[in-house]
């Protein structure tokens, strides 16, 4: 893990005078890292692994959703025009909302160890993942800009988002807020999927850049089971259609793998690394409330899975950190 240590190190040094250029996407990184930690640290609550390795990506990824938050604002006082245009365009603003996810992992991470500090930036992240949640469908729903070549799985991250809220806020709030929350994310889960599923189907393939986004459609249902089980605490039928409809789509994509490995490295290549950790702890959770020996090894398999995929993104994004590759124009 120290690799993305050392890339972050290395966009401190390469992105000051490109400052403008600084991508909102990078969040995702912090996504991906928590994502990680919480997979380890679930290990670590089953027996299975030492708390030393959950709890240094835990740090990692909290040390690192600090720096780029600064980055993010340092571009935000000196070129607010820059956010602006990121805000204002049709992909990029589906990442903003990393943000505030990246504050309800971080939350959730901490939630044992530090509650009073993990209850402040759940709280935080929720509200401003609403905020991020309003906006974004009312660009969608008064900006005539947007057509639907522009749709794509990152489009789940404003609203699906929503989901993650309850599977801290069970602890955290009054259970009406977390079952708010959850009917947007799972109602609007549908609604998108049918959406982002008419383009892929009926348009053009989405742009090599983009294309490990597909790896976001695991996501929602994987992250939805894990909310739902903190919802109503058991294993019923509607987690089990959540659960096994992440297997299947975990599956559809793992058989497109050699497609995913031909494409060049690009910073939304880290939209593999979250839906992966979250169908990680979903066969986790799946193998510890049902004793099933086979969830528990698959989750160990994705688990592995994962942190070969987090080191590898590392090591990339170190890469292209120190050829100047980030921090540019699009």
């Amino acid at each position: 893990m120290t690799f993305t240590a050392q890339a972050a190190a290395r966009l401190a040094i390469a992105c000051p005078s490109r400052i403008e250029h600084f991508p909102v996407a990078l969040f995702s990184i912090v996504m991906g890292l928590a994502g990680l930690a919480l997979a380890w640290l679930k290990l670590y609550h089953l027996g299975g692994a030492p708390v030393l390795i959950g709890s240094a990506l835990r740090v990692l990824a909290s040390t690192l959703f600090v720096f780029l938050a600064a980055m993010y604002l340092v571009k935000l006082v000196r070129h607010p025009q820059a956010v602006r245009a990121d805000w204002m365009h049709p992909i990029k603003l589906n990442f903003f909302p990393a943000i505030s996810i990246g504050l309800i992992l971080l939350a959730v991470s901490w939630a044992r160890e530090l509650p009073v500090f993990a209850a402040w930036i759940w709280g935080l992240g929720a509200a401003l993942h609403l905020a991020f949640t309003l906006a974004a469908m009312s660009s969608w729903i008064h900006h005539p800009r947007y057509r639907l070549e522009h749709a794509n799985p990152a489009w789940f991250i404003p609203v699906v988002g929503n989901i993650l809220v309850p599977i801290a806020g069970t602890g955290f709030a009054p259970a009406d807020l977390s079952w708010f929350f959850f009917s947007i994310g799972v109602v609007f889960w549908l609604v998108l999927m049918t959406i982002v599923l008419h383009r892929l189907f009926f348009n053009e393939p989405l742009p090599e850049r983009l294309t490990p986004t597909l790896f976001i459609l695991i996501a929602p249902p994987a992250a939805g089971f894990l909310a739902w089980v903190a919802l109503v605490d058991q294993i019923d039928a509607f987690a089990r259609v959540l659960y096994f409809t992440a297997l299947f789509l975990t599956l559809l994509l793992a058989s497109n793998a050699l497609r995913f490995l031909r494409l060049p490295f690009a910073i939304p290549a880290w939209a593999y690394s979250f839906p992966l950790a979250a169908m990680t702890l979903a066969a986790l959770e799946m193998g510890a409330r049902t004793g099933s020996g086979l969830h528990h090894g698959l989750g160990l398999i994705l688990l592995a899975l994962l942190t070969m995929v987090v080191v590898l993104l590392a090591l990339k994004t170190l890469g292209a950190a120190r050829k100047g590759r980030i921090c540019v124009p699009e």
